[in-house]
């Protein structure tokens, strides 16, 4: 069954761990929003002091045509990404017209930096803080409560799929 899903939120929330395990559940295609951003170089752009929207609608663009001929095969993909402009998420749901979910994964400000904290190569609090100020600007989608632990949240968002 084709669909996709977005996973959006702050810094440290967990973001790629839920998105990684949904790949797998879901036997689906797993696209790293930042890392595309990193290996196009596309991070130096900013607008209000963030990666600019017009930044992000050149990754959605990049990654698009390979999630469209992914999803035209029949398969799953998963968008991992803090999404903290509204456009990016509204240019992708344009570009891939599939049945989609989005949820946006909700955590206090602490468990975020806690979890960077944690990772291999953290970001620091200062990048988690600006970083959750702009990425919890708004609800997209289905609200995830991620204060709890991860496997609970992934078993959460599986409630919300289609069922195959």
């Amino acid at each position: 069954m084709s669909f996709y899903i977005i996973i959006r939120g702050p810094l440290g929330c967990g973001k790629s761990t839920i998105a990684e395990k949904l790949s797998k559940i879901l036997n689906a295609k797993y696209f790293a929003v930042d890392r595309v951003l990193d290996e196009h170089n596309l991070t130096e752009d900013k607008e209000e002091g963030y990666i600019s929207q017009k930044s992000f609608i050149k990754a959605n663009e990049i990654i698009a045509s390979e999630a469209k001929r992914i999803l035209d095969s029949g398969k799953p993909v998963v968008f991992d990404g803090n999404f903290y402009w509204k456009s990016q998420i509204d240019d992708l749901i344009k570009r891939l017209d599939f049945p989609h979910h989005v949820f946006t994964l909700k955590a206090p400000l602490e468990v975020c930096i806690a979890r960077d904290e944690e990772r291999g190569k953290t970001h620091g609090a200062d990048a988690a803080r600006a970083v959750y100020k702009k990425s919890t600007e708004f609800d997209y989608g289905t609200v995830i409560d991620i204060n709890r632990p991860l496997d609970e949240c992934v078993k959460d968002i599986l409630s919300y799929l289609p069922k195959p």
